[in-house]
């Protein structure tokens, strides 16, 4: 990928931000996009820094009397990104989950927000926020209906897909008082109708496998 610096004018001050930005990059780890605060937001201390890598969202905050702070958020912990965009300068604020790979029930969220961002800059880096962020919805998504097909005994759907086992598969009498296993999977089929995870035709022929197997 090109470097996103290339072709833009710097403002004094910047190209020591990038090339400390550059220095945190791992090994085959390619910067996507950057932003600084706008000169006017940063009047009494050295402006932040973001960026955007094919692997994370980065932040660097440098200190007046030399060395930096930085901190990141990989793509499958964020959540949800924000701007808010004025005349010159723009908001961004990224929510993050502490920690998730595709654990979809983290609920401890970070919020961080940068203020006063370089306009043009802060739009950018929104975009590619937004691109990551729904890649990793969708493996995330992959990830819920594959627990929810395994936990309704492997159920698989669309053209070759097995047939449900019949009652000769679950030999012995049912305990009493205890739902049967076509209805269980009749419910957790109806569960990921319900949570769109299935279509209804989908949902059709899942129920039409099982009444075929009673």
């Amino acid at each position: 990928m090109n470097d996103p610096a290339q072709g833009q004018a710097q403002e004094p001050g910047v190209d020591a931000a990038l090339s400390t930005l550059k220095g945190l990059l791992t090994s085959g780890e390619t910067l996507e996009a950057w932003a600084v605060q706008h000169r006017l937001f940063a009047l009494s201390h050295r402006r932040a820094c973001i960026a955007a890598t094919s692997g994370r969202f980065i932040s660097l905050n440098r200190r007046l009397l030399g060395g930096y702070e930085s901190a990141d958020i990989r793509w499958q912990d964020l959540k949800e990104t924000r701007i808010s965009a004025g005349i010159l300068a723009a908001d961004l604020t990224l929510v993050a989950q502490s920690s998730s790979d595709l654990n979809i029930g983290s609920e401890v969220n970070r919020v961080w927000t940068f203020a006063g961002l370089v306009k043009s800059q802060a739009q950018a880096m929104y975009r590619i926020c937004q691109q990551h962020d729904q890649v990793w919805r969708e493996k995330r998504r992959i990830r819920e209906l594959e627990e929810l097909r395994a936990k309704s005994g492997g159920v698989q759907i669309g053209a070759g897909s097995g047939a449900y086992p019949g009652p000769s598969a679950y030999p012995g009498p049912e305990p009493a008082g205890a739902e049967s296993e076509p209805a269980r999977r009749l419910r957790q089929a109806r569960e990921m109708l319900d949570a769109k995870l299935i279509s209804d035709s989908e949902f059709e022929s899942i129920k039409a496998k099982i009444v075929s197997g009673l």
